[in-house]
């Protein structure tokens, strides 16, 4: 049971037989299992790393992991409530909810709760905010929503309470900064946009723009030049393979069944992006 707990765009799962073993091959003895773009956490989960640093820009998805290690009864009790009380006017109001003042007096349980509930509810499993910071999918007309999945929280929960797990929340480039030592990192970034229209980065409000698809590639760069592995995966685009030229490059196939725009649902190439030593 131990499996992502939240729907995510982009997610890996599909993607978990090519990634994990070169991870896999790749990673050092005893190194620790960095991944700067949390996420759903499906290759985390799959990996299984004794000694790992989870990091996500977007707090309210770090909330979930923290909570759900921390107190899972809690959330659990908070999530059969939101089941006990499901509808479409139900939904729109918890939404609503970073909208007023009470969110701010909010506790981690209940916002966790709401993430979750909110995550398994609205169209499309898609976790989307607007400039504002504030969720803004709609809703799903799902027949039976798996609101409350114990088995999967108490699971997750309990690896991350067992195992040396640190999690963060803070860009990614402070993190990667502030590592020091044996270390593997594998980036699963918000992807570069296949079409001008076509972009998705909106996981936090302050998004993942060209420039910073740069800034990834520079920091790419500097992990090779100190002789540090890591993988990452992107869009299969001529933009990207420009941009890590020099790099091993390896194309998977995947099936995104859960986006925010049509161009990336169905099957689509995507590439891993590594660096294992020369």
């Amino acid at each position: 049971m131990l499996k992502p707990i939240l729907k995510w765009v982009g997610g890996k799962r599909q993607l978990l037989s090519e990634i994990v073993p070169l991870i896999e091959r790749m990673i050092p003895r005893g190194a620790t299992y960095v991944e700067p773009f949390a996420g759903g956490g499906a290759v985390l989960f799959s990996l299984r790393p004794t000694k790992a640093i989870i990091n996500d820009l977007n707090s309210e998805l770090i909330n979930v992991y923290r909570t759900v290690r921390d107190d899972p009864d809690g959330l659990i009790e908070r999530l059969i409530e939101h089941r006990q009380n499901h509808c479409e006017e139900y939904f729109y109001r918890i939404r609503a909810l970073d909208r007023s003042e009470e969110y701010s007096s909010m506790s981690a349980v209940e916002r966790a709760a709401r993430t979750i509930y909110l995550n398994r509810t609205c169209y499309n499993g898609l976790y989307r905010v607007n400039a504002a910071g504030q969720f803004n999918a709609p809703f799903g007309r799902y027949k039976n929503p798996s609101i409350v999945d114990e088995p999967r929280l108490r699971a997750v929960g309990e690896y991350l309470r067992s195992s040396d797990v640190v999690i963060c929340n803070e860009d990614y480039r402070a993190l990667i900064d502030r590592l020091d030592g044996n270390f593997f990192v594998y980036f699963d970034p918000p992807y570069y946009p296949l079409t001008a229209t076509a972009s998705f980065t909106s996981y936090t409000d302050g998004g993942f723009d060209c420039e910073r698809q740069v800034e990834l590639r520079d920091v790419c760069r500097r992990l090779r030049a100190e002789n540090i592995f890591f993988i990452e995966s992107n869009s299969d685009c001529d933009a990207i393979r420009n941009l890590y030229e020099g790099f091993e490059i390896k194309t998977v196939r995947a099936t995104r069944a859960i986006n925010s725009v049509g161009a990336r649902r169905g099957a689509i190439d995507e590439v891993l992006i590594y660096y294992g030593g020369d």
